[in-house]
This record gives C-alpha cells, sequence and structure tokens, in this order.
C-alpha cells in the first residue's frame, strides 16, 4: 500500500487530504503510480491535489462528487445562483471565511449552506452551533466557495489569535487528542475505549483487565470534533448520521511496527453521541493454551479435543468472558497447510493468515445459516462459528459434524452441562445433541496477581468455607494478595487468565442425554466422572498464587460444589 505520510495537505482547501486521496484511489479515479508520478511534481507550496488538478488527472467536479458520496451529501452547482443578501446575512463574514461556507438557501427550518470539503469535522460540528440552526450541508466545488466567498463576503477578515485549530505541521489539536488516547489504551493493555458523554461534560474511560477506568475528561464541546476524528479513521463510517447506530473499522499505528485494529461503535444517547473501541491486538493469537490459563492436565484434556477428526466443540460463558480469544488460539494452533479452516463471525474480528474467514451480513440475507450452507460446498476439515444463536445454526452446525467436520463454536450457558438443555431448548433432539457434541468448556476470566508485588495474604472464614479450602494443610506464604506497584498501576493486578469447566460427553453421557436426564442430574454424573468446576479450577489457581480468593469468589458466585 503507497505510503501518504509524505503528503502535505493544503489547509486552504482540504482538512484530510491523506483520507481525500484514498477516496479518490477506491472510486477509481487515481492509482499508486499516478499519485507517485504527481507527487515528484509538485511546486512548493502547491498541495499534491493541486498538482493532480494541473496534471489533468482530476478535475473539481470529481473531487466534489467524490466527496459528497462518501459523505452522504448532495452536489450543487453554487456558481450558477444568485444568493440573495438576507441570506447571505444568517452567516457572519468571518464565520463564512473561517469554514469557507456559503448560505444559499433557507426553507425555515434548516439553513442550507455550500461547503467545499465535507472531511472537516470542525466545519460540520462547530456551524451548526455557532449558528444555532439546524444546518443542511451540500458540497460545491473549492474555486465556488473561493469565488462567492469574494462576492459575498468582500472584506478580508484575519481570524483572532488562537483561533487557528492547526500548527505548523497540519496536525490539528483533535487529531494528536485521539492519537493520544489509542497510545494510551494500547499501553495500559485496555481491551476497550468508552467515549461517552455526559451532561456536562466529555468522559473517557478504558476497560482494563475487564474493569472500567476513567481515564479522563474533556468539555462537552469537544463531543463532535473527537467523533467526528474517530468516523473519518473509520473511513466506513458516516459524519453527517448522527441519529442511527453504526458500525466501524480501525488501523491504527500506536509505536514503533506497532499497529492494532479497532472495532468502532456508535451509538446515540441522550447526551449526544457513544462510541465504543474495540482494541484487537492479534499478538493475543499467539498465546498458547498455558497463557490462556490452562494447567497441564488440562491443557491435555482440550489439545485433545481440538484434535479431533469430527464433532462439535463448544465454548460457553457469558460476554466478555474470553470465548472467542480461546476460539482464535485453537484455530491458531491447529492451523496447518493440510487443514481446510473457515470461519463464520458477527463481525470478524482478527484476520487470520491461511484461514478463510466470513462475516454475516444479515441485510443482504448472509445470515449464519447461509454462510454454513455456503462453508460446507467449500470442504473445509474445521468449521467455527462464531456463535450458535437459533435452532437453524444448531442444526447446520450438527449436520456438519456428523459428516466428518469438526465444529468450533460458542454458547451462552452459565456453565458447561447447561449446554445440553440450551441446545434442547432451540429444539435440536436429544440424540442429535448426543451424536454431535463431543465435549463442552465453560470458562471465565480472573485477573492475574501482578508477579513483581503480590505478597503474602489470607482467607477469611467465608471464604474458606465456600471455596471449601482447608487452611490447616496451607504451607506459610502460599495464598497470596495483591500489593500495588509501578508496573501494574498500583492495582495489584496485571493481564488475565481463564478458569475452565470441561465437560467431556462419552458414551455413559450420551446415554443420559438421551434418556432425558435434567442439567442437575448430568451436572452430578459429570462430577462423578472427574469434571473439575469452574470454582475448583480457581481454587488450584488461588492455591499456585496466581490469583486471589476475592477474584475467584467474585467471579463464581454463582457456582455450587
Amino acid at each position: 500500500m503507497l505510503s501518504l505520510s509524505k503528503i502535505n495537505p493544503h489547509p486552504d482547501v482540504y482538512s484530510n487530504e491523506s483520507y481525500l486521496i484514498e477516496l479518490l484511489t477506491e472510486a477509481g479515479y487515481l492509482s499508486p503510480e499516478i499519485i507517485q508520478y504527481a507527487q515528484s511534481q509538485i511546486s512548493p507550496p502547491e498541495s499534491l491535489i493541486d498538482a493532480l488538478i494541473r496534471l489533468q488527472y482530476l478535475t473539481e467536479d470529481i473531487i466534489a462528487a467524490v466527496c459528497a458520496n462518501n459523505a452522504a451529501m448532495a452536489v450543487i452547482d453554487l456558481a450558477s445562483m444568485s444568493v440573495p443578501p438576507e441570506i447571505i446575512a444568517m452567516i457572519p463574514a468571518d464565520t463564512a471565511r473561517r469554514f469557507k461556507a456559503i448560505p444559499f438557501a433557507d426553507d425555515g427550518f434548516s439553513l442550507n449552506i455550500a461547503i467545499a470539503d465535507p472531511l472537516n469535522f470542525e466545519t460540520l460540528d462547530s456551524l451548526p452551533a455557532i449558528l444555532k440552526r439546524d444546518v443542511i450541508f451540500h458540497v460545491a466545488t473549492a474555486s465556488a466557495i473561493k469565488k462567492a466567498l469574494e462576492e459575498y463576503y468582500p472584506e478580508q477578515i484575519m481570524p483572532a489569535a488562537g483561533m487557528s485549530f492547526g500548527d505548523e505541521d497540519g496536525d490539528a489539536p483533535i487529531i494528536r487528542l485521539v492519537q493520544q488516547m489509542l497510545v494510551d489504551a494500547h499501553k495500559m493493555r485496555a481491551s476497550d475505549i468508552h467515549i461517552e458523554p455526559m451532561e456536562d461534560r466529555l468522559r473517557i474511560r478504558f476497560r482494563v483487565d475487564g474493569k472500567l477506568i476513567e481515564t479522563a475528561t474533556h468539555p462537552k464541546k469537544l463531543l463532535g470534533p473527537i467523533i467526528a476524528r474517530i468516523k473519518v479513521m473509520s473511513s466506513t463510517m458516516s459524519i453527517a448520521e448522527k441519529r442511527m447506530p453504526q458500525d466501524g473499522r480501525i488501523q491504527a499505528n500506536v509505536g514503533e511496527d506497532k499497529q492494532i485494529d479497532l472495532r468502532v461503535s456508535s451509538v446515540p444517547s441522550n447526551h449526544g453521541e457513544s462510541i465504543v473501541m474495540r482494541i484487537l491486538d492479534k499478538s493475543a493469537l499467539v498465546l498458547g493454551l498455558p497463557q490462556l490459563g490452562f494447567f497441564s492436565d488440562d491443557e491435555a484434556t482440550f489439545d485433545r479435543l481440538i484434535t479431533l477428526p469430527d464433532g462439535i466443540i463448544l465454548v460457553t460463558g457469558p460476554t466478555g468472558s474470553g470465548k472467542t480469544t480461546t476460539l482464535y488460539a485453537c484455530l491458531n494452533y491447529i492451523n496447518r497447510p493440510d487443514k481446510k479452516i473457515i470461519t463464520v463471525e458477527d463481525p470478524v474480528e482478527y484476520e487470520l493468515s491461511g484461514i478463510n474467514q466470513v462475516m454475516v451480513k444479515a441485510d443482504i440475507g448472509m445470515t449464519f445459516a447461509a454462510a454454513l450452507r455456503a462453508m460446507l460446498r467449500q470442504a473445509p476439515n474445521i468449521i467455527m462459528i462464531g456463535e450458535i444463536r437459533d435452532a437453524e445454526t444448531a442444526n447446520i452446525a450438527i449436520n456438519a459434524s456428523l459428516t466428518g467436520h469438526l465444529v468450533l463454536s460458542t454458547l451462552h450457558t452459565n456453565d458447561a452441562p447447561s449446554s445440553v438443555a440450551r441446545l434442547a431448548d432451540m429444539g435440536i433432539k436429544r440424540f442429535l445433541i448426543a451424536s454431535a457434541v463431543r465435549a463442552v468448556m465453560a470458562q471465565r476470566l480472573v485477573r492475574k496477581l501482578c508477579d513483581n508485588c503480590k505478597r503474602d495474604g489470607s482467607l477469611t472464614d467465608r471464604q474458606a468455607q465456600t471455596l471449601n479450602i482447608d487452611v490447616s494443610r496451607l504451607v506459610p506464604g502460599q495464598i497470596k494478595g495483591p500489593r500495588g506497584c509501578d508496573k501494574c498501576r498500583n492495582k495489584g493486578y496485571k493481564g488475565r487468565m481463564g478458569l475452565f469447566e470441561i465437560f467431556e460427553i462419552d458414551d455413559e453421557v450420551r446415554n443420559m442425554i438421551n434418556d432425558n436426564l435434567t442439567t442437575p442430574q448430568l451436572r452430578h454424573r459429570a462430577r462423578e466422572l472427574g469434571m473439575r468446576t469452574l470454582r475448583e479450577d480457581g481454587v488450584r489457581k488461588i492455591l499456585a498464587g496466581l490469583t486471589s480468593a476475592d477474584e475467584v469468589f467474585h467471579v463464581t458466585m454463582g457456582d455450587s460444589n
């Protein structure tokens, strides 16, 4: 991909020239060769866009059309209009020149304004607030805007000191603020960034090790520019649309040779748009089973299960329990040249080399079920389904497993044995469940104690009783607790690990499923056959000094021994 980092944006016309170049390239008007040639022909202070127009690779009409299409705005011929003085008077001359905006019509509800650069989020967000009017933006060519400014606002008014939003490098403070936010989130190992408008302020929170931490507050007036900047970075989100939820993706550099992917979601709230960015760090995918939190015995069991030739293996747990990370780690582990692996996901969170990944698009009929039907005609060895949500998807998954495919998927249940009842509630016949499902693994995430500062801890009587720990058999210093240091930001915890409950379905359990036994009966028999509960796995990790009793007690509160 051609780097645009050396493009020098022309601040007098386009606020984000590099992104405009990308839009024009995607629209088929430019190619990397044309861009490279035009860069070599630039005569400073000429911008790249100016050079492309001079070399006749572009016209202002083409630029206006591409910008308007991206921003979902209409193109107008401003040069052919004669705007009445009373309309011109609706925008003060200094404001019109600052934002390069020309009012041309007022329908009594909204003021119609022509601009050349709909990628300028400062203009889109500031003008309605300054004018205290609903505004409908339209796109005109840069030369038409310039000519109209000279005709309707002939007096040249320089912006007051401090009005500039740029610096000598052309980098706006909002751009730097958003970039620093991403860098800080990465340094703190955050999994999510939450940008939340409050009544009188803008709150920024990071989710670190499963806990939300407020990291900054800003004046409410920065909400619009920050959100617009993020939408511009995502390239698929519309700046003009603020009333409907939107989704997008961002690739951002957060350090030397370090790039992260972000999944962006915007939702309108009562105080303005709220943005959540999920940070997708591909380094998590190279984790082995021990790094996920498996002890050697569970690792051996799960290693054997994910290398079976067929059947369904389910990973269960609530949202945020690490199910997707576990599945991706499994795929990364079993991904070999002699295996064809296809996934169907909503959405594709990580791109895995050598694996065919299909994204669900329900609005065009590409549902989980439709994608699965198509995938089976691709003769895969292994299929990963992001989530089994309905009977149709479950039936296709079961049929695939019974015809020689290994199927990995997730399900929302509290524990492993409950997955049988969940599938039965979807309408799946029990004999099919018994025949197809090889194992179910429930999991939760607990915070790991910081290796740099963890200290000797203790158990309360209630914790010892609830966790079934015989304190008389503990050796001094075996129980650890959090202290806090610079490496863990004085939290006492750094990173997370899994607690696992592996429910293998053997012949005896299959007979119990066919006999319509209840979940408590299945769970009781699974315990007799050696299944370790989430809480029991947590206790092992407490005794190994990896996590604290408080963490396990909190996460397994609904578990019973």
